[in-house]
């Protein structure tokens, strides 16, 4: 039964995570849901200013220090190692939840794109980004990263799978970072920017840049060695700039832990 409550439960982890991530698109768009990132509660700009950036300083910590190697080892002393990754995505995706419901609007509009193909155009370029965010998830091990694969091996009574070897494949080969990429592009492409998407987007960009350079890369180094070394060496962080020789097959693209 622990087996089945435990594959149950990573189900209902990822249900959320699922709701959660379709949410984002339209919320971060500003189009489509009732609550958005430029509609909510009105609130002085000091208040609204000082609301938002907690939420988005709570979603930084949670999300980069339940990844952290030292805080898992801890953490599977009290929550059973098969659901620790579901766990994660659960509290990652409550976390955001937060940020969705309690958001305050900052209207005052930066830029608006009145043409309309224009307008559609940027749209399909963030929905490209969510795409290529998605997209990148699979070239790794989707399954895996969102705990399912954890808690279906558990409920097959096989233990906790190896460490997969480093491969380097498609979207990879390009950037170290695909998954940022998309985000990026997601955040930034907009026909209308306000003061409070512009608040998203710089802090989302910080916290990415960091938490990939000095954390994310940190572990895998840690975990890889000159085998990552090597790929940093040729293949950059995030944009798809030329960097060194080009990466062929071979290696294989661990799993973000941002």
């Amino acid at each position: 039964m622990s087996r089945l409550l435990a594959l149950l439960y990573g189900a209902a982890c990822y249900a959320v995570f699922l709701a959660t991530f379709l949410y984002a698109i339209p919320f971060v768009a500003g189009i489509g849901v009732p609550k958005h990132i430029d509609n909510g509660v009105p609130t002085a700009l000091p208040l609204a200013l000082a609301i938002d950036l907690a939420l988005l300083g709570l979603f930084a910590v949670q999300h980069s220090g339940m990844a952290r190697p030292a805080f898992k080892r801890w953490w599977t002393r009290i929550v059973p190692a098969p659901v620790e990754r579901s766990t994660y995505v659960l509290a990652s995706s409550l976390v955001l939840a937060l940020l969705f419901w309690q958001w305050r609007p900052l209207t005052p509009a930066l830029w608006q794109v009145e043409e309309p193909s224009a307008r559609i155009a940027l749209l399909a370029l963030s929905a490209i980004g969510w795409l290529l965010v998605l997209t990148s998830t699979f070239l790794i091990n989707h399954f895996d990263l969102f705990g399912l694969r954890q808690v279906w091996r558990h409920a097959r009574g096989q233990g906790p799978a190896p460490h997969a070897p480093f491969v380097v494949r498609a979207l990879y080969r390009i950037v170290r970072h695909p998954i940022m990429l998309g985000f990026l592009i997601a955040f930034w492409a907009t026909p209308t920017m306000s003061l409070g998407h512009l608040l998203f987007a710089l802090m989302t960009t910080g916290y990415i840049l960091v938490a990939v350079k000095f954390l994310e890369e940190r572990d895998l180094i840690a975990q890889y060695g000159d085998t990552y070394r090597d790929y940093q060496r040729r293949v950059p962080m995030i944009l798809p700039l030329p960097k060194g020789r080009p990466v062929h097959g071979g290696l294989g693209s661990a799993a973000p832990r941002l």
